[in-house]
C-alpha cells in the first residue's frame, strides 16, 4: 500500500505570499499590477486599431489575447509572493468566500485594483490619438451584435471560472508548485479563454479590466455584464477548487 507524507518536501516549500509584507506594500503591488494589465491589454486592443486606421496589418485576436495572457503571467508571477497576485476583483472575492482574505482587506485589494486600472485607463486616453481611441473606447469590453446580456453573463462568468480555478488549484498549492508555474498557468488561461471571450464580449473576465476603460472613454453599454459574470464565476470557481485541492493527500 503506498502512502503520502503529511508534510512537503522543505526544499520545494514556498513561503505563503504575504509573509512579511505590510498592507500598504500588498496594496501597492495590486495597484501596480492591475496598472501594468490594463495598460497593456486595452493598450493592445488601441494599437491594433492603429494599425487598422494606418492601413496596415492590425494585431488581431491572437495578438490581443497574448498582449492580455502575457502580461497578466507576468504580474502574478512578478507581485505574488507580496499580495497573491490577484489583479482582478474577481480572484479576490473568491479569496474572500473561502476565508482566505478579510473583508475589510478584500475592499481594500479591489479599491487598489481599480484605482491601477483607471489610471492605466487615464494614461491611455492621453497617449492615444484621439480618433483611434474612440473607435474602441479604450478597449472597453462590449457584446457582440447578436449576443445578449444573459449568454455575456455566461461567457464572462465561464471563462472568469477556468481562470480562479486553475489560479487557486496551483497558486495556493502547499505542496511547492513554483510560483513562475503558477503566473504561466493563469497567462496560459487567459490567453485560450480569450479566444472564446474576445469575440463575443470582449473577454474581459475581470471588473477591474471593464471598468477602467469604461470611465476614461464613458463607455458604460451593458456595463453589469462585466462585474456580475465575472464575480459569480470567482466565486463558484473559489468553492470547487476548495472543495477538490485544498488539503492533504491521504493513505491509499
Amino acid at each position: 500500500m503506498k502512502t503520502y507524507s503529511s508534510r512537503p518536501d522543505p526544499s520545494l516549500y514556498i513561503p505563503p505570499p504575504g509573509l512579511g509584507y505590510s498592507r500598504i506594500q500588498k496594496l501597492f503591488a495590486e495597484f501596480f499590477g492591475t496598472f501594468a494589465l490594463v495598460l497593456f491589454s486595452a493598450g493592445a486592443i488601441c494599437a491594433d486599431q492603429f494599425l487598422r486606421n494606418s492601413n496596415e496589418t492590425g494585431l488581431g485576436l491572437l495578438g490581443i489575447a497574448l498582449a492580455y495572457g502575457l502580461t497578466f503571467g507576468a504580474m502574478v508571477t512578478a507581485v505574488g509572493r507580496v499580495s497573491g497576485g490577484h489583479i482582478n476583483p474577481a480572484v479576490t472575492i473568491g479569496y474572500w468566500v473561502t476565508h482566505r482574505l478579510g473583508t475589510f482587506d478584500t475592499l481594500f485589494y479591489w479599491a487598489a485594483q481599480l484605482g491601477g486600472a483607471i489610471l492605466a485607463a487615464y494614461l491611455l486616453r492621453y497617449v492615444v490619438p484621439e480618433d483611434t481611441w474612440r473607435a474602441v473606447a479604450l478597449g472597453a469590453p462590449e457584446l457582440a451584435s447578436g449576443v445578449t446580456r444573459l449568454p455575456g453573463m455566461l461567457i464572462e462568468g465561464v471563462t472568469t471560472f477556468f481562470l480562479i480555478f486553475v489560479m487557486f488549484a496551483i497558486g495556493l498549492d502547499e505542496y511547492g508548485i513554483p510560483r513562475p508555474v503558477a503566473g504561466f498557468a493563469g497567462g496560459l488561461i487567459i490567453t485560450v479563454a480569450s479566444f472564446l471571450g474576445a469575440p463575443f464580449t470582449g473577454g474581459a473576465m475581470n471588473p477591474a479590466r471593464a471598468l477602467g476603460p469604461a470611465l476614461a472613454a464613458n463607455h458604460w453599454s451593458n456595463h453589469a455584464v462585466y462585474w456580475i459574470g465575472p464575480l459569480a464565476g470567482g466565486v463558484i470557481a473559489a468553492w470547487v477548487a476548495d472543495l477538490i485541492f485544498m488539503g492533504t493527500p491521504k493513505e491509499r
